[in-house]
């Protein structure tokens, strides 16, 4: 039989369980605000801190409050403290919403917000005083950010970009047969007439595969250029968290 990893919550914790809970809350939240920090991101170590602390607390204040629970006689109201953490859950999906943003096709926060989200759940069980889950689940929470980040990258998914060519005829060059030993798809989407060069414009979406570790190659440019003049090259759909 496995030994269960939590114990139950006491309904007069000590003080030196409440400040273990807030410490362990705190480290907790700078092991995976610094992994985050580390990359860049705008929700770092002192804002993934914050969240595991208030987390904490608002579990710590539930559980001193916990033998006060229920309707007296003299109220009219009842107390459910349990509604402490789901209050701080709504709070910090409002952090998280801040943290996404999207430009166009670029979506960028959203492993930003879900590390908030699973941070504050920690210092909830933390602040509960779940010692062994609040534990395991910083490790898994770090394990997923660093370790998986490396096979994130090692994924291969596609890429999208807009290519538009001149031509001098008012129908379309072959470039789906240009790029197709690169490893290119190419769909024609738009197509213009320049009056002033009196050449048409053609724009095409093109698709390819390879892993984010994968610096892009510009074989595709070097290549077009000797069938037709290229007007333009955008790159769409990157997302990043």
């Amino acid at each position: 039989m496995f030994e269960p990893l939590c114990c139950d919550m006491p309904l007069h914790p000590t003080w030196p369980d409440l400040v273990a809970r807030l410490l362990l809350a705190l480290l907790a939240g700078f092991l995976i605000g610094l992994n985050r920090e580390a990359r860049g991101h705008n929700a770092g170590l002192r804002t993934t801190i914050l969240v595991g602390l208030a987390a904490a607390v608002a579990m710590i204040q539930a559980n001193m409050l916990l033998d006060t629970m229920g309707k007296g006689a003299d109220s009219f109201a009842s107390m459910d403290v349990l509604r402490f953490p789901l209050g701080v859950l709504t709070g910090v999906g409002f952090i998280g919403g801040g943290a996404i943003l999207r430009r166009g096709d670029l979506v960028t926060g959203v492993t930003t917000a879900a590390t908030m989200w699973v941070m504050t759940v920690i210092g909830l069980a933390f602040g509960g005083g779940q010692f062994g889950l609040a534990g395991v689940a910083t490790l898994l929470t770090l394990l997923t950010l660093q370790v998986l980040k490396w096979v994130d990258l090692k994924i291969r998914r596609e890429h999208h970009a807009i290519l538009s060519v001149s031509w001098p005829k008012s129908s379309p060059p072959d470039l789906q047969q240009m790029v197709r030993p690169l490893g290119y798809g190419a769909r024609l989407s738009m197509m213009e007439h320049d009056s002033s060069r009196d050449r048409f414009v053609y724009s095409f979406n093109l698709e390819w595969r390879q892993s984010d570790e994968t610096q892009p190659s510009a074989d595709v440019l070097a290549l077009v250029p000797r069938e037709c003049e290229i007007e333009r090259f955008k790159l769409i759909g990157e997302k990043a968290s």
